[in-house]
């Protein structure tokens, strides 16, 4: 899994390929919130994952935009195509959001490594969480069972009833086939 923190930052996107002559960048969105992630003047750490850093170490967003069903953003730091290009692959982090409000919001760094159980805390247990995929209509847990496979797991509380963040423990009530999907 990749890294979801940095000193306490979240990661919130992670710049694409440039878009245009004029600097803009996509970004794959790993926030639930980018309307309120990515406005003008929201300053953004950046990660250059241990390669020669790039111009600048944080970046401001000018301006945010859809294309279809991509986020175009441009920075302040960047002026062209070719300092755009530069930050491909860097990872964008930002204060965490204040979650006080939303007691079922969950970050990935959150559930890693936690153990995963069958219908209660003396079920079987299958594995553990690896990662929490953001998604549109709802949020997947992957799971790395004990058989080395993996399974998505929609984030619902239907199919997990309880979270126990004292023993890092997940409970799974899937309906029967669910963790088979997608395995050989």
């Amino acid at each position: 899994m990749a890294q979801e923190k940095l000193d306490g930052l979240v990661r919130v996107a992670r710049i694409g390929k440039p878009h245009g002559i004029k600097g803009d960048v996509t970004v794959q969105i790993f926030t639930d919130s980018p309307e309120t992630r990515f406005v003008p003047g929201a300053v953004l750490t950046v990660d250059h994952g241990g390669t020669e850093p790039p111009l600048a170490g944080r970046l401001t967003v000018h301006n945010a935009r859809w294309n279809k069903h991509i986020l175009l953003l441009s920075f302040e730091e960047i002026s062209d195509r070719n300092q755009a290009e530069q930050y491909r692959n860097c990872q964008l982090y930002a204060e965490p959001e204040d979650l006080e409000d939303d007691d079922d919001a969950w970050y990935a760094e959150d559930l890693a490594d936690f153990t995963v159980k069958l219908d209660s805390v003396e079920g079987e247990t299958i594995g553990t969480i690896s990662d929490l995929i953001p998604g549109e209509a709802q949020d997947l847990l992957e799971v790395t069972r004990t058989n080395g496979t993996t399974s998505l797991v929609p984030f619902v509380v239907e199919i997990v009833p309880e979270i126990d963040v004292d023993q890092q423990l997940v409970i799974l009530t899937p309906p029967a086939g669910l963790l088979e999907l997608g395995q050989d």
